[in-house]
């Protein structure tokens, strides 16, 4: 197939674009040539709200959407593209808002999260752009992507922390969950996709079982092949000033995906996936100041 992924050079985007090409396919990717490109797809340097006729004459199989965060971004693309297939959004959990009983199901109200805020209906409004020009469209909302390709200082941080033998600090007793998903595990599902076109055109993906932070931070620490000791944090202190994560626990009902896809990637595998990645990839992590705040704070950590 000939396949458009957007974006295709940070995480999620580069991951799938070198998944499908990996497979046999043509793939093509659309950015701004600001980041260096994978070996094996065609790069089309273009700003998707500025396409002009670089689109026009070309028919694409599949489109991967990665990387479109509103409206705007769904609106110019399509005013953009020529002929295609079919056409994959991948959203985001976050159009949930998190007064909704949980686990949130693809047929629950969307609507404003307080947590996620803009990014929330903005792709609330990438939706509904994308459902009233494509009916046909397939939508996916995950939770957390994790894996190999992740930039995010999320599991890095982890890894930071049980290379240099750190104290954990744990925001209070560590049982707040938090759900997955491996990134490899979406390219094989949008692949079903692509293959099976189902008649549901929603689905909600992650791993069915969310973990807790103190499952998922031990976890982390034994793939780097150490043990944690942990500080528990009870003192009313800005969760992300010291954890990666917001203070909001939720969790999708991904049993629709699992009829199509039972089988998943362990959890595990995916952190020590991620781990070989990070091992020498570590210049291209999005570092936030976890670690410093932690140095310079320890007396109120407590």
């Amino acid at each position: 197939m000939d396949i458009l992924v957007t974006g295709g050079t940070v995480f999620a985007s580069r991951y799938t674009a070198e998944y499908f090409a990996s497979n046999g396919h043509e793939v093509f990717v659309l950015n701004r040539g600001s980041k260096p490109q994978s070996e094996k797809v065609t790069p089309i340097i273009a700003d998707r709200h500025s396409l002009g006729g670089t689109l026009r004459n070309r028919h694409f199989d599949a489109v991967i959407d990665v990387t479109a965060y509103n409206a705007d971004d769904v609106n110019s693309l399509l005013d953009g593209l020529g002929s295609f297939g079919c056409y994959i959004l991948v959203s985001s959990s976050a159009v949930y808002p998190e007064t909704l009983p949980q686990p949130f199901r693809e047929n629950s109200n969307i609507g404003a999260n307080s947590i996620w805020g803009k990014y929330g209906t903005d792709k609330i409004a990438a939706e509904q752009a994308l459902r009233s020009r494509v009916p046909d469209a397939y939508i996916l909302r995950p939770p957390y992507l994790c894996g190999p390709m992740n930039n995010l200082h999320r599991e890095a941080f982890v890894f930071e922390c049980a290379e240099q033998g750190r104290t954990f600090y744990l925001p209070r007793d560590g049982s707040m969950k938090l759900q997955f998903f491996h990134i490899g595990d979406m390219c094989r599902f949008v692949e079903l996709l692509i293959k099976k076109k189902p008649k549901k055109h929603i689905f909600n993906v992650g791993y069915p079982e969310a973990v807790t932070i103190k499952e998922w931070v031990k976890l982390c620490y034994e793939t780097v092949g150490e043990v944690p000791v942990f500080n528990e944090v009870h003192d009313d202190i800005p969760q992300r000033s010291y954890f990666p994560f917001y203070d909001y626990e939720y969790i999708l009902d991904v049993s629709d995906m699992l009829e199509l896809m039972p089988e998943l990637t362990p959890l595990s595998v995916s952190m020590t996936e991620s781990y070989e990645w990070f091992g020498g990839n570590r210049g291209l992590i999005v570092r936030k100041p976890l670690i410093e705040f932690i140095d310079a704070n320890k007396e109120i950590l407590k």
